[in-house]
C-alpha cells in the first residue's frame, strides 16, 4: 500500500475527537422539532421540508464566538431561503429538468464564492444546492412562495433565536474583533468554477441515467469537492459513498415500516441529533444519520415508491461522488500547473 493509499485508509476510518457536540446536536435537535410539530400540528406536513431546510441554519458558526455565530446563521440561513424561493419558481415555472439542473448549478457557484467571502462553517454550498434542487423537484403552485418564506423563514429565525437566548444566558454577546473577510481572488474563483462545473456535470449525467432525484447526485457532486487537498477530497467523496450505502439500509428498514406522522418528525429529530453528533468527527459516519433523514423529509413531501426512492439515492451519490471526485483532482492538476506545482492549501 503506497502512502497516499494508507493516509486515505487512516483518514477513512478516523473519528476525530468531541468538542461540544452534544451540545450542537440538542440545539440541532430542538432546531428542526419544533418547526415540524408546528406544521403537523396545522395539518400541513407537506410543508415540513421547508421546515427541515430552514433550520439547517442552526449547523453553521458551531465554534464560532456568538456575535460572528448569530450573524453567520442569518447570512446562510437566508441563502437557503433564498434557494428554496429559486427551486419554487423553477417548479411554479415547470421549468425543464435541464434548466434546473443548470440554475441549480448555479446556485453551487454563486453559494461557494458567498460561503469563501463570508468564511462559513461550514463551508461551500451544499445545503444551498440540496435546497434548491429538491423544491425545484416538488409540486408547487403561486401559493407555495408563502409557505416558503413562512415555514422555512419561521425555521431559520428559530434557530437563531435559539442561539441568540444561549448566547444572552451565557452573557456572549459581547463586541469582539470583526470577522475578517476573504477577498474574492483566484482562489475563491477557482472553488466556484470547480463547483458550478462538478454539479452541472453531475446533474446532467444523473439527469440522463436516470431522470429523477438528479439533484443527489449535485450534491454529493458538492460533498465530493469539499476539501482542503485532494487526499481530503478523496476522503470525504468515499465517506460520503459508504455512509450513504449504510444510511439507505437504515432507510429501507424506516420506510418498510411505513411510520405515522408524528412517529416519523420522532425519528427525523433523532437522526438529525445523530447526525451532528458525528459531523465534524467523521463525515461517514454522520452520512448513515443523515441518509435516511432526507430520504424521509422527501417522502413526507412528496410520497413516492420507496424502492425508487431508495435506488435514485444510490446511483446519484455514485454519479455525484465519481463526477466531483474527477473534477477535484482535475482541477488540483490545472492548478498545480498553473501554480508551479504550489496550489493554494486553502482551497476546498
Amino acid at each position: 500500500m503506497t502512502g497516499a493509499a494508507r493516509r486515505v485508509g487512516v483518514a477513512l476510518l478516523a473519528v476525530g475527537p468531541r468538542r461540544g457536540d452534544h451540545r450542537v446536536a440538542v440545539r440541532a435537535a430542538v432546531s428542526v422539532a419544533v418547526p415540524l410539530l408546528t406544521v403537523w400540528a396545522l395539518g400541513r406536513l407537506d410543508l415540513g421540508i421547508y421546515a427541515s431546510f430552514g433550520a439547517f441554519a442552526s449547523l453553521y458558526g458551531r465554534h464560532d464566538a456568538y456575535p460572528d455565530r448569530i450573524r453567520m446563521q442569518l447570512a446562510a440561513g437566508a441563502a437557503v431561503g433564498a434557494a428554496m424561493l429559486v427551486g419554487t419558481a423553477l417548479s411554479v415555472l415547470q421549468a425543464p429538468d435541464a434548466v434546473c439542473v443548470l440554475v441549480v448549478a448555479a446556485t453551487a457557484a454563486v453559494g461557494t464564492l458567498v460561503s469563501w467571502v463570508s468564511r462559513w462553517h461550514p463551508p461551500g454550498a451544499l445545503f444551498l444546492v440540496f435546497a434548491a434542487g429538491a423544491t425545484a423537484t416538488l409540486p408547487a403552485d403561486v401559493d407555495t412562495f408563502a409557505g416558503v418564506l413562512l415555514v422555512g423563514g419561521g425555521s431559520v429565525l428559530f434557530a437563531v433565536a435559539i442561539t441568540l437566548g444561549i448566547a444572552l444566558s451565557r452573557g456572549g454577546l459581547h463586541r469582539g474583533p470583526v470577522r475578517r473577510r476573504e477577498r474574492v481572488g483566484a482562489t475563491g474563483a477557482e472553488m466556484a468554477l470547480t463547483a458550478g462545473a462538478g454539479t452541472l456535470l453531475a446533474g446532467m449525467l444523473a439527469l440522463l441515467l436516470l431522470g429523477s432525484h438528479w439533484y443527489w447526485a449535485m450534491v454529493g457532486a458538492v460533498a465530493a469537492l469539499g476539501g482542503a487537498h485532494v487526499t481530503a477530497r478523496l476522503v470525504r467523496g468515499t465517506q460520503r459513498l459508504l455512509g450513504t450505502l449504510a444510511g439507505v439500509l437504515v432507510a429501507a428498514g424506516l420506510l418498510a415500516v411505513q411510520l405515522p406522522p408524528l412517529a416519523t418528525i420522532g425519528v427525523a429529530v433523532l437522526l438529525q441529533a445523530g447526525a451532528e453528533l458525528y459531523v465534524g468527527r467523521n463525515y461517514g459516519i454522520a452520512m448513515v444519520f443523515v441518509t435516511p433523514l432526507a430520504l424521509l423529509m422527501v417522502q413526507l413531501a412528496a410520497p413516492v415508491d420507496p424502492a425508487l426512492l431508495l435506488r435514485d439515492r444510490v446511483i446519484d451519490t455514485v454519479i455525484g461522488v465519481a463526477v466531483g471526485t474527477v473534477v477535484a483532482m482535475v482541477s488540483s492538476a490545472i492548478r498545480r500547473r498553473v501554480m508551479g506545482g504550489h496550489p493554494d492549501p486553502r482551497l476546498g
